[in-house]
């Protein structure tokens, strides 16, 4: 555990990306196989069962601390991270700390907490306390309450590792990805210099490539055409609105990957069937749509199937699915990657021209146009066919590793704004824990009422933040816990990717990545917009009218 601890102190007291990889690789080279296993676990964004819930922590802190709840509540409202307040407040920590290692902290004290009746969980609570030092309660506390973070991208511990084992990045960024299991074999396989071959695991999917947006790019070179050149060099593509995903057709199995490394072949077994006609050997890059007539559904309609385990005859008809492949990873049983775009598209037609119509898997038809301006006004129609916007891919281009600027862009449609009424205000957390910079906002029914649409905390600059934090202390009308009731007075526009009908919310709606993107001071709360014209710009995402 000190090894662990002395690992997240490096990588939380710097931005350096030389310092935390740095860091990463000394910790590998020093760790034991069993430590460095849950290591990379943790690191790569998985995590045990929540342990004790944040309300319990709170309440065995304050008690075993000597002071009233109240008063350990106003310390996490200042510090503004529960695993740090309770390391700070937790009595006696041990002047050395634990030398017990992470594997065993993992086995023998995180997971068992989640099945144990609560004085034994709570007696295990305390012994660890006494064990430990505070920064390694720290970190204990992180781990037990299920939100590890550490400010370091898997890619960044993906380049580490590939050190220390001596190989490409690709290569352990390939062999980290998917299922495995944070013991030593598992770990050992992953740092094995030897070849690993795909059969040994049929399921083992690809690091996806990922674009970067295009309009920054536009914004600092000035034109389309003077940051990408001739429009001839680039592949173009709609940008489909679903889930990214990779069909795994090997070993005479079918294995659906998401984005997020999560199997979801059981949610859309009418791709999984479809792809029984592919041949063996064949990985597809591309993305899960609901699919109607031969048009997306909007994503609130796919969504009904992400929510679900297993996908029944009743919602297979209500939200039918389709796979559209977008590009060719593996076929033949060959990583096709290093191959040009322009190749990796020829094999695609090729291995997906056998299928019928009838089977839901589709390459992603590749747009024409003769220049950038016309390219523009053929985007403004991305709405009306259900996407958002173009994927821009250089023929000539590699299928790369994470997030690579130069080669692939996507070139999305502007979202959709509207001006809402601040209501209510949090603080934030981390660096932001003194400052209010979570905010719900309201628009107006029509009976004249606020009713919440949407939370935002994304968006404004720093002084803008310090501004608004100033104004909520100086506005607020009540306080019910961490929450501040404000004056309905304050505007700001706020950008969405889209909306969708929602039970849980007052409103009956909720919105798509919602974030902010100016103050509205030139206007007042009466003029904001209206619940009225959010469900009319819903009806018309339905194609209700």
């Amino acid at each position: 555990m000190r090894l662990f601890t002395r690992l997240y102190t490096e990588l939380d007291e710097t931005n350096r990306t030389t310092e935390k990889v740095a860091a990463l690789e000394r910790y590998f080279r020093a760790a034991e196989p069993e430590d460095a296993a849950w290591a990379l676990w943790f690191l790569t964004g998985n995590r045990l069962p929540r342990g004790v819930n944040s309300r319990v922590l709170r309440e065995w802190v304050a008690e075993d601390s000597g002071l009233p709840l109240w008063l350990m509540e106003e310390c996490y409202g200042a510090v503004g991270d529960l695993a740090e307040t309770a390391a700070l407040l937790t009595p006696e920590p041990h002047p050395e700390g634990s030398d017990l290692p992470l594997h065993r902290v993992a086995t023998e004290r995180i997971r068992p907490l989640k099945t144990m009746e609560e004085a034994d969980r709570r007696a295990l609570l305390r012994r660890t306390w006494a064990e430990m030092n505070t920064r390694q309660r720290f970190v204990w506390h992180k781990l037990i309450l299920g939100g590890f973070r550490v400010g370091v991208a898997k890619t960044l511990v993906v380049r580490a590792l590939a050190n220390v084992a001596g190989f490409e990045p690709a290569i352990m960024a390939h062999r980290v990805a998917g299922k495995w299991q944070p013991t030593a074999e598992d770990y050992c396989r992953i740092v094995a210099c030897d070849d690993v071959a795909i059969a040994a695991d049929p399921a083992q999917p690809y690091p996806f490539y990922l674009a970067y947006p295009l309009e920054d790019e536009v914004r600092k070179r000035g034109s389309l055409g003077e940051a990408l050149g001739d429009l001839a060099e680039w592949q173009v593509e709609w940008k489909w609105d679903g889930i990214r995903a990779q069909l795994i057709r090997r070993a005479g199995q079918t294995i659906l990957w998401s984005r997020g490394e999560e199997l979801i072949t059981e949610r859309f077994p009418e791709i999984a069937e479809a792809a029984r006609a592919l041949p063996d050997g064949t990985v597809l890059d591309g993305e899960v749509l609901g699919w109607r007539e031969g048009m997306p559904m909007p994503f609130g309609d796919l969504q009904k199937r992400i929510t679900r385990k297993t996908a029944g005859p009743k919602i297979r008809r209500d939200v039918p699915v389709a796979f559209m492949a977008y590009d060719l990873m593996e076929s033949e049983g060959e990583d096709r990657r290093g191959e040009p775009m322009t190749e990796r598209r020829r094999r695609l037609e090729a291995v997906l021209a056998p299928l019928t119509a009838e089977l839901p898997i589709f390459p992603s038809p590749v747009v024409e146009a003769e220049s950038w301006e016309a390219l523009r006004a053929l985007r403004e129609e991305s709405r009306e066919r259900r996407v958002e916007g173009f994927m821009l891919k250089r023929r000539d281009s590699p299928y790369r590793v994470g997030r690579a600027k130069g080669d692939w862009w996507k070139w999305k449609v502007e979202p959709y704004t509207a001006d809402c009424v601040m209501i209510y205000a949090q603080r934030g957390h981390g660096r932001r824990a003194s400052l209010y910079t979570d905010y719900t906002f309201g628009v107006w029914t029509d009976e004249g009422e606020l009713v919440p649409v949407m939370k935002a905390y994304s968006g404004l600059t720093d002084q803008e933040i310090r501004e608004v934090d100033r104004w909520i202390r100086q506005n607020t009308l009540e306080s019910h816990g961490p929450v501040r009731i404000v004056k309905p007075e304050r505007v700001m526009e706020l950008a969405f990717e889209g909306l969708q009908e929602s039970k849980r919310h007052k409103s009956g709606i909720a919105t798509r990545f919602p974030r902010i993107v100016r103050l509205r001071d030139d206007k007042t709360a009466e003029e904001a917009d209206t619940l009225a014209s959010l469900q009319s710009l819903l009806a018309m995402q339905k194609g209700d009218s």
